[in-house]
């Protein structure tokens, strides 16, 4: 059988979220081997009404004011956020919709590129969401939500508004204890998402997100990285100050279930992991058949938290930037699934920094026809690539083909 090409489906609609439960105890709908939640049941769980004052308090301010406001104390810096927003788009390949606040800060003048695509599966919106946020002579700010289950949409869209306020928010912002700091607001994240869920404002009992978030100090020249799940950040660097060829860095390991350290505490608390006999180990409740996620940490998943030892706390790393560091990647799985970190540095390291955001679109291209290739044309996931040139040369325009593409 011949496989579909992206321009066959580039105009294809999604197929339908998927509502029927395992056949048996680690079963995956074969539609789904490749994706984060093995079947795509719905919501299961009664929301609680029980929710205290200060709760709700938290999360109505958290509503009320916006990134802009939370950073007027900066008056005399240019400052800017630009993300996703929540659609309900079922046209495959098809760009999210992005919102941008505060000044206008052009991409190419900040060597961004972003790109956010609906993938062919059974959910119908694309269940990705991301932002950039800067503040000129301070800091900026890069994250990647993919969410999966019914209502993983609505989940990562939520943590990617809340999540960036926390932090702004935060007296150890930007201080030594920000490893710290990042380690609590992610679980308070959790929290917040636990409480908006018993106030029916979202659904998250089966459903939740993955959180990468890369904060870039730009006077102490710092990354420092915090990440539940497996939406990578990848930094592609010189290997020496010739600039001639380029390293990838994984900035983030995959919690994935197999993993010694994250089996053993889910085993601890209640979950067993399966292999589903394809791709991924899986994670179920015992003596149960739920929820059949592929990783061992996230934010969301209530009755996974509840049940099966999967936790919020992200692991936090804080690097120096170098001159040698070149370009930072941050994407959601369906770049990674099919596309090496070196492959990936590669691909975008073709463009000059002033292409930033053609480099950003060539890698989405690149992962969907792999995605088509691989899987047959049957599942693609959502795909969202977020990269900044961190060094970018004086001569930022010319071009980039001296530059190796080393093989992985």
């Amino acid at each position: 059988q011949t496989c579909r090409t992206c321009e066959d489906l580039w105009q294809e609609h999604s197929m339908g979220c998927c509502s029927s439960k395992a056949d048996g105890q680690g079963s995956v709908q074969a539609n789904r081997r490749r994706l984060s939640v093995g079947n795509c049941p719905a919501e299961e769980g009664e929301a609680n009404d029980g929710v205290a004052e200060d709760e709700r308090g938290l999360v109505a301010d958290l509503d009320r004011q916006t990134l802009m406001d939370m950073l007027a104390q900066h008056p005399e810096d240019r400052k800017m956020s630009i993300g996703s927003t929540t659609d309900q788009g079922k046209v495959s390949f098809a760009n999210k919709t992005i919102v941008h606040a505060g000044d206008e800060l052009k991409p190419e003048q900040n060597f961004w590129g972003y790109t956010c695509r609906k993938g062919l599966k059974p959910e119908s919106p694309n269940q990705d969401s991301w932002f950039i946020l800067k503040v000129e002579g301070g800091f900026s700010m890069y994250a990647v939500f993919d969410g999966h289950g019914q209502r993983g949409h609505d989940v990562s869209n939520y943590v990617k508004e809340i999540l960036p306020k926390l932090i702004i928010k935060d007296a150890r912002f930007r201080t030594e204890n920000m490893t710290q700091m990042l380690i609590d607001l992610f679980k308070k994240t959790q929290n917040l998402v636990s409480t908006a869920d018993r106030m029916k404002k979202l659904s998250a009992q089966m459903s939740g997100t993955t959180a990468t978030v890369v904060i870039h100090d730009l006077n102490a020249k710092t990354l420092t990285v915090s990440h539940v799940a497996d939406s990578s950040a990848v930094l592609g660097k010189f290997k020496d100050s010739d600039r001639k060829i380029l390293e990838a860095v994984s900035l983030t390991r995959d919690h994935k279930p197999n993993l010694k350290d994250e089996k053993a505490r889910i085993e601890r608390n209640g979950g067993r992991v399966v292999f589903d006999g394809y791709a991924n180990h899986r994670i179920y409740a015992k003596n149960a058949r739920y929820p059949g996620l592929n990783m061992s940490r996230c934010i969301g998943d209530l009755m996974g938290h509840a049940d099966c030892g999967i936790i919020a706390e992200p692991e936090v790393s804080i690097r120096e930037v170098t001159k040698l560091d070149y370009i930072l990647l941050v994407c959601s799985d369906g770049v990674w699934e099919f596309i090496t970190p070196m492959e990936a540095v590669n691909i975008v390291a073709r463009y000059t920094p002033l292409q930033a955001m053609a480099a950003a679109e060539a890698l989405a291209k690149e992962a969907w026809d792999r995605w088509i290739t691989e899987e047959g044309g049957a599942v693609v996931d959502d795909i969202t690539v977020v990269l900044v040139f961190l060094n970018p040369d004086d001569n930022a325009a010319e071009n980039n083909a001296s530059v190796s593409i080393t093989r992985p």
